[in-house]
């Protein structure tokens, strides 16, 4: 989990990005995940697509959420949005100001052992 400003408020979200030209979604999470917490990780599953709308005639939000195992810590940078990466358990979660309900969305798929194969997905740039 990374600690992040949001509104000149932290809060806690998963790591979280684009992905860039040129980029496949694993190259992007892989990336994302090294920039936000400092660790180099593996793409092992999908957990779930999901969309989140703040407010009526806002823009919808769309999340990929991937499940990763963690190989190596590479370095101490962090993007300069985020404040800290943590390791956590639900409870230590759920007791913090959330960047949005995708996040606890998420936790409660992983936990109740959501799982969905890598190969659902085209993870190819054309």
């Amino acid at each position: 989990m990374v600690k992040e400003s949001k509104q000149e408020k932290i809060v806690l979200n998963q790591p979280a990005g684009h992905v860039e030209n040129s980029e496949s979604l694993s190259q992007a999470i892989e990336r994302e995940v090294l920039e936000e917490t400092g660790w180099k990780v593996s793409t092992q599953a999908l957990l779930g697509f999901y969309s989140f709308t703040p407010e009526k005639n806002q823009e919808t939000y769309h999340r990929a959420c991937f499940i990763c195992t963690p190989i190596a810590k590479v370095s101490d940078k962090l993007d300069k949005d985020i404040s800290e990466a943590v390791w956590l358990n639900k409870k230590e979660i759920l007791n913090q100001k959330l960047r949005s309900p995708l996040v606890k969305k998420c936790l409660e798929d992983y936990l109740a052992g959501t799982i969905y194969p890598l190969s659902l997905i085209c993870d190819k740039h054309l």
